[in-house]
């Protein structure tokens, strides 16, 4: 099964101002994050706030991010639900469109306790589109699935045909390196932090990831891996330094999906409001984080 290489975005979901989907900028957010240097766009997950979507509104937006992107841009739904069979209708979704890929965190609700739950979860929902790689999205912060990443490759090798590897967004570098060497790099680890890509390139290995950052700091978080490419340590270390004081200020502002969100105005691509119960920013706030971010040049370099 292929490996993704290079990072791949998690993009916001664009809405108006009464909090309706806009599918209208997703064609220039694609070449955007084309010309950047992304490689595909994971949709629907955390920050295109994905569970606060209807089905239907998930599905317009999969068909609006498949028709816009360019012919090598690879194209992964989030499908993950507190309602199985809604997963599985969106899976099945998904190939009908010709999305690349899949995939699912665990659910928020009910809380998933054990490996066994996890898998026989994501084995149902790969089972919908079998032709399509599937990842687990391993995010344990939002859903409370603090579970051993390895124990659960275990289970799931030789179960699910389909299962192409974990979208790794947890701060146990240890555990992602042992996911990556799990049968000699059997599963695809993408890597989900972008606050460290260069440590997870250290430890020899990293070869894709997701992120979300990567919305408006993409050139400098692709140039980490360029410059470690190259052998070029100093530049890849002051590119990660960077890269972490644009996430050190979205973390004033409550975080990538609301701060990292109000970013894309800033650089021209106004992407709307957050939906509810997410606290959006106020014109003083946007105005003290352009501040902050100006302050560490980020607008020569995004």
């Amino acid at each position: 099964m292929e490996k993704i290489k290079g990072l791949i975005d998690a993009p916001f979901t664009p809405m108006l101002p009464n909090g309706d989907i806009n599918l209208e900028p997703i064609p220039a957010y694609a070449a955007m994050l084309k010309k950047n240097g992304l490689k595909g766009v994971f949709i629907n997950g955390s920050s295109g706030e994905g569970y606060m979507l209807t089905t239907d509104e998930r599905k317009r937006l999969a068909e609006a991010w498949v028709k816009a992107v360019p012919e090598d841009f690879k194209v992964i739904v989030h499908v993950g639900s507190c309602s199985l069979r809604e997963a599985k209708e969106l899976a099945r979704h998904a190939a009908e469109i010709g999305a690349w890929g899949i995939g699912a965190m665990a659910p928020p609700f009910p809380k998933v306790g054990r490996v066994e739950e996890l898998v026989k979860y994501c084995e149902e929902i790969a089972a919908a589109a079998p032709e399509l790689p599937f990842y687990y999205y391993h995010i344990p912060a939002f859903n409370g699935a603090f579970l051993p990443m390895v124990d659960f490759l275990k289970a799931v090798d030789g179960r699910i045909p389909n299962f192409a590897g974990i979208k790794y967004t947890y701060e146990s570098l240890y555990e992602y390196n042992q996911c990556r060497l799990y049968k000699n790099g059997k599963f695809d680890m993408l890597h989900g932090q972008d606050e460290t890509i260069l440590p997870s390139l250290a430890q020899g290995g990293a070869q894709g990831g997701i992120g979300g950052t990567t919305n408006y700091n993409g050139r400098e978080l692709t140039g980490i891996i360029e410059a470690w490419e190259k052998g070029d340590l100093e530049t890849a270390r002051e590119k990660q330094n960077f890269s972490q004081d644009v996430i050190n200020v979205i973390c004033h502002y409550r975080g990538n999906i609301v701060g990292g969100k109000r970013i894309m105005k800033l650089i021209g691509l106004d992407l709307g409001p957050n939906r509810t119960p997410f606290r959006n920013m106020t014109d003083e706030e946007e105005a003290q984080m352009k501040a902050e971010l100006e302050a560490i040049g980020f607008f020569d370099r995004c």
